[in-house]
C-alpha cells in the first residue's frame, strides 16, 4: 500500500461525518480496518474506487451429493463442524482426489467458498468444461490463521482427524490425491498446510492469501493471529516457500489488497514453478469469486494421476 492511498483514504475517513470514532480509526485503528479485522474495509475500498471486477458467469453441472455434520475435535478441544461435497454422480465410497477448503476470518465451513456452495464448486463448469472429477471438504478452524495456538490446533484438526475421516469415505486415499485451496486467511492457511506437508499434499491453489512480511505488522493488524514471534517465525508462509518445491503452486492477489506487498514478497520467494496472477482489484467477494474458477480448474488438471 502506497503512502498516497494511505492519505486519501485518512482524508476520506475524516470527510465521513467527522465523528470521533471515525477520526480513532483513521489513526491505529486504520492498519485494523485495511486488513478487514475491524468492519468497514468494504466502504473504504468503495470510496476509493478500483475495486470493480467482472463477476463470472458461473456455470454448473446436476450437483452431487454433500454431507454436513460435526466432529468432537481433540487437536481443537470443541466440536467442529464439515461440509463434505460429492462431484456430480458420486457419494460415499467413490474413490476421489480431495479438495481441502480452509476458510477465511470470521468464516466457517459453510462459507469457506465464497458465492457458491462446495457442492456447486466441485459441479463447475470452466469455459464450458466440467472440472475434472475431485471432492472438497470444508471444515470450522476458528480465527486463529490456521496455525497453532494454546489449546486450539487447527492445522493438526486438518492433518489428524479431518482428512482421515474423509479416507475412510475413499476421498484422498492413495493414489488418488489430496490439494489445499483457501481464501485470504484460508489462503494462507493453504500455503502453510503445503509447506508443513509437501510429502501429503500434491497442489494448493491461494486467493488474496492473507500474508505478512513480520510478526510486529501481522500483531498490530490482528493480535491474535500468532501467539508469540517464535510462532511467525514458525509458521511464515514467505521464508519457508521453498519447501513448496515440486509442488504444483496458484497464487492470486489484486493490486489494491492490502495484503498485495505480502504477496509480492511470496511470489519472489516460491519455486520459479509457481502461477502467480496479479489482478486489478481488492480483498472483497468480487475478486474472490473471478479467481475461484481459475484456481479450481488450476487444482483440477493437476490432481489426477
Amino acid at each position: 500500500m502506497t503512502d498516497q492511498t494511505l492519505t486519501r483514504r485518512k482524508f476520506l475517513l475524516f470527510g465521513l461525518g467527522g465523528t470521533t470514532t471515525i477520526a480513532a480509526v483513521a489513526a491505529t485503528g486504520f492498519e485494523l480496518v485495511s486488513h478487514g479485522v475491524l468492519p468497514g474495509k468494504q466502504l473504504l475500498d468503495q470510496i476509493d474506487g478500483g475495486c470493480t471486477v467482472s463477476r463470472p458467469s458461473l456455470t454448473f453441472s446436476t450437483l452431487g451429493r454433500s454431507v454436513s455434520g460435526t466432529f468432537f475435535s481433540r487437536a481443537r478441544d470443541r466440536s467442529v463442524g464439515y461440509t463434505i461435497a460429492f462431484p456430480p454422480g458420486h457419494s460415499e465410497g467413490s474413490s476421489l482426489p480431495l479438495v481441502v477448503m480452509l476458510h477465511g476470518l470470521g468464516g466457517n465451513h459453510t462459507n469457506a467458498v465464497v458465492g457458491m456452495s462446495p457442492a456447486q464448486a466441485v459441479a463447475l463448469q470452466v469455459d464450458g468444461v466440467p472440472l475434472a472429477k475431485m471432492a472438497m471438504v470444508t471444515v470450522d478452524g476458528g480465527g486463529g490463521y490456521w496455525n497453532a495456538h494454546p489449546g486450539d490446533n487447527p492445522m493438526a484438526m486438518v492433518i489428524d482427524e479431518l482428512i482421515p475421516m474423509c479416507q475412510r469415505l475413499g476421498l484422498g486415499v492413495p493414489p488418488e490425491r489430496i490439494a489445499t485451496m483457501g481464501i485470504s486467511m484460508g489462503g494462507y492457511g493453504a500455503l502453510l498446510l503445503a509447506e508443513k506437508y509437501p510429502h501429503l499434499i500434491a497442489a494448493v491453489a491461494a486467493i488474496s492469501p492473507a500474508i505478512w512480511t513480520s510478526y510486529t505488522q501481522a500483531r498490530h493488524a490482528n493480535p491474535r493471529a500468532y501467539a508469540s514471534a517464535a510462532d511467525f517465525a514458525s509458521d511464515d508462509a514467505v521464508s519457508h516457500a521453498s519447501a513448496l518445491a515440486g509442488i504444483p503452486v496458484r497464487v492470486s492477489s489484486g493490486t489494491d489488497d492490502p495484503f498485495h506487498p505480502g504477496v509480492v514478497a511470496l511470489a519472489r520467494a516460491l519455486p520459479p514453478s509457481a502461477v502467480v496472477e496479479f489482478a486489478h482489484g481488492c480483498h472483497t467477494d468480487p475478486f474472490f469469486v473471478s479467481q475461484e474458477p481459475p484456481s479450481l480448474a488450476f487444482l483440477a488438471k493437476r490432481l489426477p494421476l
